[in-house]
């Protein structure tokens, strides 16, 4: 690994709304089709014990961004410094001119990606693990498959979106025939077809008990469009085929998947999002060394289910990680004079 120049400009961070324990960066980007482009990157403050070198990089879901100070505090009590990445056109990184999560292909975001593993290589931090939520898991896996950052070290997926939760004549028949009119009209508006239940049973406005910007993150899902769905499709596609990533990959999702077009007690301990069935038969065609784990009683973001959940899902992330990542190098012993 080559060494940061002394000589680099050293990159400035600015606060963050998450508060004093935050600070952020923006990411600027090529200008795409809607004009300019930047993702902005999170990181924790809080300052780790040397000797330390490993760092965890997140990135959100669909209709999501970054808030969980929990996650970030848990990263940093294992030893990691912690960072999250907001993809264009989500969250801190999303612009006036802007329609929230238009791509047009899966790629896109590859460039936040390298900006981001390049910011946090500079910062000293030689080995990453790569996280992902839904959306943000499928990113990171192909992501892997493509790029393969000599940084990476280990990816952790939280119900990463593999397949479509819907029935196999929309998967097969309906779906095939919006992605290929997003080949040529990607901007045709199509129905996002999630309820707001999910949204309902997370924030404490309603009847969860997280707090976060629902401007960010609305309970009825930012509308897509056909170029969204196209660029999906061919990612999971690409996954169908197998990634053959070399790292070792942990998967988690729920135990069960039931329904959440109205409101019952199970929409606060499955996952009423996606199917775990689909997570469960995809995920070992992510890699070589895939490690998959239901949590029982977890939502469709495990790391946002019910506080024991919660505790039973970290555990399982870091006596993971412990026996895949490097531990840092000992500290030098004192030798009396």
């Amino acid at each position: 690994m080559s060494s940061v120049s002394a000589a680099a400009t050293p990159a400035i961070y600015q606060p963050d709304p998450l508060g004093v324990d935050f600070d952020q960066l923006v990411l600027p980007q090529p200008p795409d089709y809607e004009g300019a482009v930047h993702a902005v990157l999170v990181r924790h403050r809080r300052k780790l014990p040397a000797p330390a070198h490993r760092a965890a990089l997140y990135i959100h879901g669909f209709n999501d961004y970054f808030f969980q100070r929990e996650m970030a505090a848990e990263y940093a009590r294992h030893g990691y410094q912690f960072f999250a990445l907001e993809l264009r056109k989500y969250g801190r990184a999303l612009l006036p001119h802007q329609r929230p999560n238009n791509v047009r292909d899966i790629a896109e975001y590859f460039l936040d990606l390298d900006a981001a593993f390049k910011q946090v290589q500079a910062e000293g931090w030689t080995d990453v693990v790569l996280s992902g939520h839904s959306t943000g898991g499928l990113i990171a896996a192909l992501y892997a498959a493509h790029r393969r950052p000599p940084e990476l070290v280990a990816l952790v997926l939280n119900s990463p979106f593999l397949e479509l939760h819907q029935s196999w004549l929309r998967r097969h028949v309906a779906v095939p025939a919006a992605v290929a009119l997003g080949a040529r009209w990607p901007n045709l508006p199509l129905p996002a077809g999630l309820p707001d239940t999910y949204g309902q049973s997370l924030h404490r406005a309603y009847r969860g008990h997280w707090e976060y910007n629902l401007a960010w993150k609305p309970n009825h899902v930012f509308p897509v469009n056909a170029g969204w769905l196209r660029a999906i499709r061919r990612g999971q596609a690409r996954v169908r085929r197998g990634l053959q990533i070399t790292q070792p990959v942990l998967v988690l999702h729920s135990d069960r998947t039931t329904g959440g077009s109205a409101w019952h007690p199970d929409v606060q301990c499955t996952d009423i999002v996606l199917d775990v069935d689909h997570i469960r038969a995809l995920a070992p065609r992510l890699g070589q060394r895939v490690t998959v784990r239901a949590v029982p009683g977890a939502v469709h973001d495990v790391f946002l289910s019910a506080p024991l959940v919660r505790t039973d899902a970290y555990q399982r992330v870091f006596a993971w990680l412990a026996g895949v990542v490097p531990a840092p190098p000992a500290a030098p012993s004192h030798i009396p004079r």
